[in-house]
């Protein structure tokens, strides 16, 4: 049996805890881990940031919300270091996320390529019309 994992919500998180996560997990490649400015104004700006660590204080999941506790959340991030997948720490953290949130506000990501079959199974459904305006690097610089 794994052992018990804790979550939490982390407001404070390190920005180098942040990238170690996305570093084990398969969602580090879409997010922009070679311009620190960017990555510090994620973790700092987010509405909703929890942490699923280990009994010994290990980071091994972790979500991100933008939220206006209203009418709508969006989970930006959603991170689980591979060696932990398939325990349901996704699944918790994204009950969690949508419980801070409000459970009156609609959840709404977008999913990594490697993620599509995962959100079905949890429980959410698909939405047919998403559109993207392309980010350029932030203005800080790498």
């Amino acid at each position: 049996m794994p052992a018990p994992i804790r979550y939490q919500l982390e407001p404070q998180l390190i920005c180098g805890e942040f990238v170690d996560v996305l570093q084990r997990s398969t969602l580090a490649e879409r997010r922009p881990l070679d311009e620190p400015g960017a990555i510090a104004g994620m973790v700092a700006n987010a509405d909703v940031l929890l942490v699923a660590r280990t009994a010994s204080g290990l980071a091994v999941g972790l979500s991100r919300g933008i939220t206006d506790y209203s009418y709508c959340t969006y989970l930006s991030d959603l991170a689980v270091d591979v060696a932990y997948q398939r325990q349901g720490i996704g699944r918790e953290l994204i009950r969690r996320t949508h419980e801070a949130a409000g459970l009156h506000t609609m959840l709404i990501l977008l999913a990594a390529p490697k993620a599509q079959s995962y959100y079905p199974h949890v429980g959410m459904r698909q939405h047919p019309s998403c559109w993207i305006a392309d980010r350029t690097p932030h203005p800080s610089g790498a």
